[in-house]
């Protein structure tokens, strides 16, 4: 099934189109000088050659160049259709702990042992790659949080730099602001807001979460996590938290865990509460399945201006080029006596 557009063509330099009249001026007939012969009655009732002809048509090639060359100068523009697939996908910032409290050991995947470091990276590598439909950031933090990662579609890219991450080894740069990195977080994701649609390929972005790993508790920063939850909670952004933490077999939270689910609680999000690489592989997966990105197969048709000068000015040159071949060769006057 095929769609037919109706394109409409406008000039960008309108007035040039006045010149056209000039076009007749190729149209007047070129004076040869006289040829002095003793008597015409041989030529009487001889109809002209096909060369004289075609050399009276010319002029009208000529009148066709000038105007095709004046249509081109003004700026021929059409508008035509362009369509494009709507996606619905979701913004996350990903908040990882890097202080050095990161380095401990965990049961990982298979009950090998890993650092917590690997664990998480592995992981968040892994939901990178998940969720190619969505526009997510980096952020890292220890006593300072840094954006490794703006938001950003280039996910190749962004998997590179979460493999890359690295623990803080700085004693003085060591501890853990995560009140700081979400505040941060919320800050990039409400700016986000104010760019979306500012550009054609900028999907469409529904719902923006943040999920913050850590395995420590709020030490140092210049935000509480309660005063950063109140930003998200504000902006409409939702918190997941995963406490990647020691194996505790009371099951009951520690203050600072408390403090981590009530963040998650007032911004609609979850918590969980994890001591190995399987609970961190799974609470990955359970946030992918609650914010999974909706595919739909609307499309959104606009009219993008597209300059097709070429139409008139190829034809042109084409038209001059034989013209040219014509008169240096099948219909060559000869100048001396050409007006």
């Amino acid at each position: 099934m095929f769609n037919i557009y109706l394109f409409i063509m406008t000039f960008s330099l309108p007035w040039l189109l006045f010149l056209l009249p000039l076009a007749l001026i190729a149209l007047r007939k070129r004076r040869f000088r006289a040829v002095e012969v003793s008597s015409l009655r041989g030529w009487q009732g001889v109809e002209n050659s096909k060369r004289v002809k075609w050399l009276g048509r010319m002029r009208w090639v000529r009148a066709v160049i000038v105007a095709l060359l004046i249509l081109s100068l003004a700026g021929p523009v059409i508008e035509r259709p362009v369509e494009k697939m709507v996606r619905q996908g979701v913004a996350i910032e990903m908040l990882v702990d890097i202080s050095s409290s990161m380095d401990c050991s965990i049961v990982g995947g298979g009950e090998k042992k890993q650092t917590r470091m690997e664990a998480a990276k592995q992981e968040v590598e892994r939901f990178v790659q998940s969720r190619e439909d969505d526009l997510i950031g980096l952020i890292t933090f220890a006593r300072y949080a840094d954006t490794v990662s703006p938001l950003t579609f280039g996910h190749k890219a962004l998997s590179q730099l979460v493999l890359d991450i690295e623990i803080q080894d700085r004693p003085n740069e060591d501890g853990t602001a995560y009140g700081d990195a979400l505040a941060l977080a919320c800050a990039q994701l409400e700016q986000m807001s104010e760019w979306q649609g500012g550009g054609e390929e900028l999907e469409v972005i529904e719902s923006r979460i943040v999920v913050l790993l850590t395995d420590g508790e709020n030490n140092c920063g210049l935000h509480l996590p309660q005063e950063s939850a109140g930003l998200a909670r504000k902006w409409g952004i939702r918190v997941y938290v995963i406490s990647l933490g020691e194996s505790d077999q009371s099951g009951e939270l520690t203050d600072s865990e408390t403090l981590l689910e009530s963040v998650a609680a007032a911004t609609g999000g979850f918590f969980w509460k994890i001591n190995d690489g399987d609970g961190l592989s799974s609470a990955y997966a359970e946030i992918d399945k609650l914010e999974e990105s909706s595919i739909t197969d609307s499309s959104v048709v606009h009219q993008k201006p597209v300059s097709v000068f070429y139409l008139f000015l190829l034809p042109a040159l084409l038209l001059m080029l034989v013209d040219m071949i014509l008169g240096a060769t099948l219909l060559r006057v000869n100048q001396e006596v050409a007006a």
